[in-house]
């Protein structure tokens, strides 16, 4: 199955099934990195330049790893939608041809959810792991290597209001949108129905316009972008 940073596969909406075990993994998780690791993508596009959160440690650890053994080198950014996303980490993209369908190759695992919110949400330049649907991950398991960064949009108070109302929907009145999360959202923008769904491990630090760049590339009906846009490097900076 497809994995995905969004609440619909083949357009048909999602029951949710909402367990908290990732939360309060988060919660009781301990690390003695104190250092915050950061992740240079140097793309086709320009570079963008990632910071990893210690408070996702095992997202943290898996995405060094990931990036250590040159895994990421040579993907394209497979799903891109406008003002939204874009989405990588397929290994199927690094030779895919073009119009190929991406997104659903085979993972030797999944890495469990650590989903640390309020503290961390799905504000513009967020790191995300993607993840399979509600009706076959009920725990939320995240993708071994598929990741999406977001891009998102500004919100008003109407549209955050809204939002509340479909995440009360999604998640049975569990996930709030706090005061905080609210000011950033109309701030800077994000996604914010996917908080408390999805884990986020990181954000950008630098390149966020190259994100905006390969969020408004044109895209075939798959939502890959016509044009490949792939990562030429993956380098651990810090």
């Amino acid at each position: 199955m497809k994995k995905t940073a969004f609440y619909t596969i083949m357009n048909k909406p999602l029951l949710l099934t909402f367990l908290f075990a990732g939360m309060a993994l988060c919660a009781n998780s301990q690390t003695n990195d104190t250092v915050r690791h950061e992740v240079l993508l140097e793309t086709s596009k320009g570079d963008i330049r990632i910071a990893l959160y210690n408070e996702t440690p095992q997202h943290r650890d898996n995405f060094l790893k990931l990036v250590k053994d040159g895994f990421y080198d040579g993907l394209l950014f497979h799903r891109v939608i406008y003002n939204f996303m874009i989405q990588t980490g397929d290994s199927a993209s690094r030779h895919a041809k073009p119009g190929q369908l991406l997104g659903d190759s085979p993972e030797e695992y999944k890495v469990p959810a650590e989903i640390c919110y309020p503290s961390l949400f799905h504000k513009r330049g967020a790191v995300a792991a993607a993840r399979e649907g509600d009706e076959v991950n009920p725990e939320f398991e995240s993708s071994a290597s598929q990741f999406y960064i977001v891009y998102g949009r500004r919100f008003n108070d109407t549209m955050l209001d809204e939002t509340q109302r479909r995440l009360d929907k999604q998640t049975k009145g569990k996930i709030k949108l706090t005061p905080k999360v609210r000011e950033t959202y109309k701030a800077i923008g994000g996604t914010p129905h996917l908080d408390g769904q999805y884990t986020v491990f990181g954000e950008v630090v630098d390149g966020l316009d190259v994100v905006k760049d390969i969020d408004w590339t044109d895209t075939d009906d798959n939502a890959r972008p016509k044009e490949d846009i792939k990562i030429i490097k993956a380098t651990i900076i810090k």
